[in-house]
């Protein structure tokens, strides 16, 4: 599976057929296909190939999914050594600040998640199909990742040239892509990057950067877990399940063997607190080492991010450092997944998930092979579990399963 519904280099997406890239989308829809979301995609590819003729060697892609993050970009283009993420909005005429937020929430997404975007400059724009033009305030955040860009139906090419030409001078081969970039606006100087190989960017896998991990563990130790979970009257047996399993992970490491703990207890008795903390604790980006925890309860997900996020934010203001909750929410991603997000993003690569310590919390709930091809079959037009190898998760020094209940 590709990460992309559709994907092509400047030339080839020219020289295609829209009913073709049509039908390229169509195809790559897991879901009810709705009149307003085809109409869309028609919208989008007849602009884009008006736009992208003054583009040579760019390259494109169509609904580009983020690892893990379980959201989608309408349009990614890559160009001279940049990434432009494009939020399309048909028919508005105003660049609402909703879409400017969602457009910078993918670009942040795409830098502290997607491994071959950790190093270059990442602009996000929204295009109000309709609105007027509007004069551009470049400028670009610490991380790389410059301000939103505001554009129509009629200028995408002209602000992509014009951030480009101030972001570096133009790489035109392989041997030539170290590139001399300015001081843009009143954002910070972006770094030296080099030209960017547009398959090896589409295929790139899911990897945190080291500082968001770094930022996620720092929240993590300083948050009040009684958000979380109760942790007064089983705080001796938690202490003792952390430090058991720690050890196994150790073991494991050493003798280079794969593990398997499960974690039982009654309700409120701290195994998901237990997870969380094993987890945050065994990142270890010098020796390559990452956890992450994982739920297929949605709610679950959301109700642990957002305390953790929440938390970061109240006590940014009382030191006045200015946090924003998306801010925070970056950070705790990076720990703390929907494992419906980590399955359908290890379908699309054969490449192993760099964590080395998975926890799967409820772990009771999980399903049997016959389910797991029933429900890929139905909902993700997969005929068979060989797609997925469930075999990616023996790469792992320890998998750690959380339930209420004893195992078979």
């Amino acid at each position: 599976m590709q990460r992309a519904y559709y994907s092509a280099t400047q030339s080839e997406f020219l020289a295609a057929d829209p009913n073709s890239i049509l039908g390229s989308l169509t195809r790559s829809h897991p879901f009810s296909l709705e009149d307003l979301q085809r109409n869309a995609w028609i919208s989008q590819i007849e602009i884009l190939q008006s736009q992208l003729l003054t583009l040579p060697d760019s390259f494109v892609a169509f609904e580009y999914a983020i690892p893990r993050m379980g959201k989608r970009v309408d349009v990614v283009i890559i160009h001279s050594g940049v990434v432009f993420v494009l939020e399309f909005k048909a028919g508005e005429k105003k660049h609402t600040q909703h879409a400017l937020v969602q457009a910078l929430d993918y670009a942040l997404d795409l830098k502290n998640f997607h491994e071959k975007s950790h190093n270059v400059p990442i602009v996000p724009m929204v295009i109000a199909t309709e609105s007027a033009s509007v004069e551009m305030a470049l400028g670009n955040y610490a991380d790389n990742v410059c301000f939103p860009v505001k554009a129509n139906k009629s200028n995408i090419a002209a602000c992509i040239l014009t951030i480009s030409d101030k972001h570096h001078t133009r790489c035109t081969t392989p041997n030539d892509s170290r590139t001399h970039l300015e001081r843009i606006g009143h954002g910070e100087p972006l770094k030296q990057v080099e030209q960017i190989d547009p398959v090896a960017w589409c295929n790139s896998i899911y990897k945190p950067t080291p500082t968001i991990i770094e930022a996620a563990q720092a929240l993590y130790k300083g948050h009040s877990v009684k958000e979380i979970s109760r942790s007064d009257s089983g705080a001796i047996n938690l202490e003792k399940t952390s430090a058991a399993v720690s050890e196994i992970i150790e073991y494991s490491k050493k003798h280079s063997r794969k593990s398997i703990c499960f974690i039982t207890g009654v309700p409120g008795a701290g195994k998901t607190l237990a997870g969380l903390t094993l987890a945050n604790e065994r990142h270890n980006t010098d020796e390559g080492e990452h956890a992450v925890f994982l739920s297929g309860n949605g709610s679950l997900v959301e109700v642990l991010q957002e305390a953790l996020a929440r938390n970061e934010v109240d006590e940014s203001k009382a030191i006045k450092s200015g946090i924003t909750k998306k801010q925070a929410l970056s950070k705790v991603k990076s720990f703390i997944q929907n494992i419906h997000h980590f399955r359908d993003d290890n379908l699309q690569s054969d490449i192993a998930p760099i964590e080395k310590v998975t926890i799967f919390d409820e772990a009771q709930r999980a399903w049997t092979a016959e389910q797991a091809s029933s429900f890929m079959a139905r909902k993700r037009a997969l005929q068979t579990l060989q797609c997925l190898n469930l075999n990616f998760l023996l790469v792992s020094w320890i998998a750690i399963k959380i339930g209420r209940q004893s195992f078979a």
